[in-house]
């Protein structure tokens, strides 16, 4: 009985030697597609259409498709065939392409869930807008006043400025230099307003964007259809 189980060990080791020496890059190939399951069956046609068998992956059909069947018979997997340089090139792309979308869905789930823990309702975002345009308007309110101020004062050194009417060069150079630092101030509260202005624009676009991307995430939440990605309104 000992005998018989040697003899048999023997044979499938040289069995399996054989298979190496005859497909040494069979296992390798099929490790490094991911395609190896533990044990079962390999079946496939080969090119010269004969069916062949195997407890591993079979040389002859790596250009193919390679069938992994449980013992019932039934088919547990398939393997191959394996790729050429240019199909394992565009196949890499492709996942590229994949894992990128799959990271800016991901992203756009994390700016989603954040705007809803900022702005759980429309009246926060509401209030939160007119907050902010609150903040810029009375700075912007400051900025005219300081105009207004600035007037006044050059409106007092114009009447002084009435007894040169008929020569304005001979008025006295700090009169001169106030009005150049009056006007210069004047502009530049101008600027600021301006400025201040553009900056009204870019928080109402902000939030009119903000508002697009939350109201289906409000209705979603309030038992609506949860979109994969906020929609815009029409």
């Amino acid at each position: 009985m000992a005998a018989n189980l040697h003899c048999c060990r023997a044979l499938l080791l040289q069995g399996s030697i054989a298979w190496l020496a005859a497909a040494p890059g069979a296992v390798a190939w099929a490790q490094s597609q991911g395609q190896v399951p533990v044990g079962g069956i390999y079946t496939c046609i080969d090119a010269k259409g004969r069916k062949l068998t195997s407890d591993r992956p079979i040389a002859d059909c790596l250009d193919r498709e390679q069938k992994v069947l449980n013992p019932s018979g039934t088919v547990r997997s398939r393997v191959g065939p394996t790729l050429t340089e240019k199909e394992r090139a565009e196949q890499e792309a492709r996942e590229k392409q994949e894992a990128e979308a799959r990271a800016v869905q991901l992203e756009e789930r994390r700016r989603e869930r954040a705007l809803l823990v900022r702005y759980p309702s429309r009246e926060v975002h509401d209030r939160e807008r007119a907050a902010a345009f609150s903040q810029v308007s009375a700075v912007a309110q400051a900025a005219q006043k300081r105009i207004d101020e600035l007037l006044l004062d050059r409106r007092k050194l114009d009447q002084e400025m009435e007894f040169y009417k008929k020569d304005p060069s001979k008025a006295p150079p700090s009169l001169r230099h106030q009005i150049d630092e009056i006007d210069s101030g004047v502009q530049a509260q101008k600027r600021f307003i301006a400025d201040r202005e553009q900056e009204l624009k870019r928080i109402s676009a902000r939030f009119d964007e903000e508002l697009e991307r939350l109201q289906p995430l409000w209705a979603a939440q309030s038992g609506g259809r949860a979109p994969a990605a906020a929609r815009k309104t029409p």
